[in-house]
């Protein structure tokens, strides 16, 4: 009803579409700049979607509704039929409101809406419809696929007035959108251009230092020099080690020679040659002195003739010694006496040499050392130029790129103009029908999904079914949470829920002698807590009483002792098993006896081992005709399986409109598998109308498989 109202009196509406290219993914026009790879799809999307917000900005519509206005304040044909608003105001206003419209539109701002006059104009626009709200939410823009063109559509009642706004709105956002590129690329070239100088005087600071550096310490070229260094190093230490060599084998040589001499023929010898000897180590000496300087000198070409002069005199002076020598006994050893000769002159000559040698080669290490401390600085400095240098090189990349960039118009464009597009199909017997439909499909899909996700277990046969275990029985969710046990099976003051229960408990407590034959301990247990699981223990204990059963009561739920904070008992577990108190004593209470436990963190084994609590309870099974045991539910693993081991058979409590989880299929599987100890489930806390429980209860009576519900 409510949409028929709404759309009998809808308008016709028209539609008008205009298409942009935007140059994000067609590069034709930009191949001078662009010279890398084709940009991702990614950095495509969100360049997408940058430029579709930017189109939506408030500033941007704000130009269309002002040459809308403008258009019907100037023209007698209007898109729109005049507002009340527009039709109150004097040509005086008018002229003044166009005046301001200009004035802002020129300027491309927003109107003041602290000013009354442009607050006024800001309400004239809005009764007009022409307001940003009205228009945004009217026009649509997405991009075509993966194209580079975008579409922009818009529904109005007046076809002119589609397609005004759509061309207007282009036009306004390429002239936007070309501003703000350009004073972008200005404000960028202005700063890499000052970026670039920084860059430029940096380098050029670095390269001076450089140079002065060098200047100062009269560097030319540091390898070259190493290396010359180095060569003369490495050819003095060759010489030196030849030359000791030499010293070794002449000294070694004149031993040779003077072992061979007896001291009576040296002394003749020596005083035939006094002066001739006297000469030659004049000779000597002299060669020595031009050796030295030939080595300092590197080698001068003009001291070796010197040198070859004074190896001929020396030469020449041996053989004069040799030819005035007398004949004697010892003309024998004469060339002996005169390679002895040769033989210490040169030995003198290589001893005199390896000094020269030494400080050479400590004089040319000493330069060398010179050079590492320079070696360092200038490398420090070229590596100071070479970063310079790449970054002065990389700006001024970017300042010619974008210096580029700037002169050139930006790629968006509109290539189709919004023209008046006929009237759209009429909606309103399709929307009217919709309206009958949908909320009846909705109800019953709402319906069928609520039934079929609701895997909730309500009654015994869904039990059975789920879980494919027998459920001896079910009890209802009684009205009061705290009940009085005897006022239930009191006939004198039992309401009629009350018979419900006692006529399904005896069900129960018949279907448990059925199974239980002459076993006596039986445990209950649940999935899960709070079920419900202590109750129906108080009240299978109360039913057993009443066939005249001697009934024991256990509360082994050491976690969570209900039991005992409910019958306040004054005998303990704990004391029994630990012979504190003796059967005699348990014995002396009339009715159902409650064993309760002192609620500390142990477990039965804990207590005792496996076979003397099963001793203990073969004494128990003697003195009473069913022991109940109220075990912690499942998820406490071990405490309530400890308690299963020892009982003859095991029943558990499932509360009704739960579901069966993952976890609760672990315990089901574990029941499962108890095989004949197990009996089955008892379903506790049904709800619904009693005359359903009574149905249910009447069908369970007359059921001849009563212990497998199915």
């Amino acid at each position: 009803m409510i949409t028929f109202s709404l759309t009998r009196h809808l308008t016709e509406s028209f539609s008008s579409k205009a298409r942009m290219a935007t140059g994000l993914v067609d590069q034709t026009e930009a191949q001078v700049l662009d010279s890398k790879s084709d940009p991702q799809e990614s950095k495509i999307n969100l360049e997408f979607a940058t430029l579709i917000q930017s189109m939506q900005l408030k500033k941007i519509f704000d130009q269309v509704s002002y040459q809308l206005m403008l258009h019907d304040l100037t023209n007698k044909e209007t898109f729109r039929k005049k507002s009340k608003f527009l039709s109150s105001l004097n040509k005086k206003d008018i002229n003044h409101t166009i005046e301001i419209l200009n004035a802002k539109y020129k300027e491309r701002e927003n109107l003041n809406t602290s000013v009354d006059t442009e607050k006024a104009i800001e309400k004239l626009i809005e009764s007009m419809g022409y307001d940003y709200g009205s228009l945004s939410t009217k026009v649509s823009i997405y991009r075509v696929s993966n194209s580079d063109f975008l579409d922009l559509t818009i529904d109005g009642d007046n076809p002119q007035f589609c397609a005004f706004v759509l061309n207007t709105l282009c036009s306004e956002f390429v002239t936007y959108y070309t501003q703000i590129v350009r004073e972008t690329h200005v404000k960028g070239v202005n700063f890499l251009e000052n970026l670039l100088e920084q860059k430029r005087d940096t380098m050029n600071e670095k390269m001076q230092v450089l140079k002065d550096y060098k200047i100062k310490n009269r560097v030319l070229n540091l390898n070259e020099q190493a290396a010359s260094i180095y060569t003369q190093i490495a050819d003095y230490e060759s010489r030196k080690e030849l030359t000791t060599k030499d010293i070794v084998a002449f000294t070694g040589a004149i031993k040779g020679i003077d072992s061979k001499f007896d001291p009576s023929d040296r002394a003749y010898i020596e005083s035939t040659f006094i002066k001739i000897n006297t000469e030659i180590m004049a000779t000597k000496e002299i060669l020595k002195h031009y050796s030295e300087a030939y080595i300092k000198s590197g080698y001068d070409r003009k001291l070796k003739v010197k040198i070859d002069s004074l190896q001929s005199v020396l030469t020449a002076q041996i053989t004069q010694l040799t030819d005035k020598y007398i004949i004697n006994p010892m003309s024998a050893k004469e060339n002996l006496v005169t390679q002895k000769l040769s033989l210490q002159v040169q030995l003198d000559i290589a001893k005199n040499s390896i000094s020269t040698y030494e400080a050479e080669i400590v004089r040319l290490n000493k330069r060398y050392d010179m050079l590492v401390p320079h070696e360092a600085v200038i490398q420090a400095y070229e590596t100071e130029v070479d970063i310079a240098s790449k970054e002065y090189i990389e700006i001024l990349q970017k300042y010619n790129q974008s210096t580029l960039e700037s002169n050139i118009t930006p790629r968006l464009k509109q290539i189709e103009l919004a023209v008046p597009g006929p009237a759209a199909p009429s909606k309103k017997g399709l929307l009217i029908a919709v309206s009958g439909i949908v909320p009846i499909v909705l109800y019953v899909i709402v319906l069928f999904v609520v039934f079929y996700l609701d895997d909730t277990l309500k009654i015994p046969t869904q039990l059975a079914d789920k879980t494919n275990i027998p459920v001896l029985g079910y009890l209802p969710l009684l009205a009061k949470t705290t009940l009085n046990l005897q006022s239930i099976w009191d006939s004198t003051t039992s309401k009629r829920e009350h018979q419900m229960y006692k006529d399904l408990l005896r069900s129960i407590r018949f279907e448990l002698e059925q199974e239980m034959q002459e076993n006596k301990i039986l445990t209950i247990t649940s999935i899960a807590p709070d079920e419900g699981k202590t109750f129906v223990a108080l009240s299978l204990a109360y039913a057993y009483t009443m066939a005249k059963k001697k009934v024991l009561l256990i509360d082994g739920n050491f976690d969570d002792p209900s039991t005992t904070d409910i019958t306040n008992a004054g005998y303990f577990i704990e004391d029994y098993i630990n012979n504190t108190i003796s059967l005699s004593t348990i014995l002396q209470e009339d009715g159902i006896t409650v064993m309760a436990n002192k609620g500390e963190d142990v477990s039965l084994f804990e207590l005792c081992s496996e076979q003397e609590a099963r001793r203990k309870f073969d004494i128990l099974k003697s003195a009473f005709d069913i022991i109940i045991i109220d075990a912690s539910s499942l998820d406490n693993l071990n405490k309530s399986k400890e308690w299963i081991v020892i009982a003859d058979k095991v029943i558990s409590v499932y509360e009704a409109n739960k579901s069966i989880s993952a976890k609760k299929d672990l315990q089901i599987n574990y029941l499962r598998e108890l095989d004949k100890k197990y009996i089955g489930w008892i379903l506790n806390k049904v709800q619904g109308h009693k005359s359903r429980l009574k149905a249910l209860l009447q069908k369970l009576k007359k059921s001849k498989k009563k212990r497998k519900v199915k």
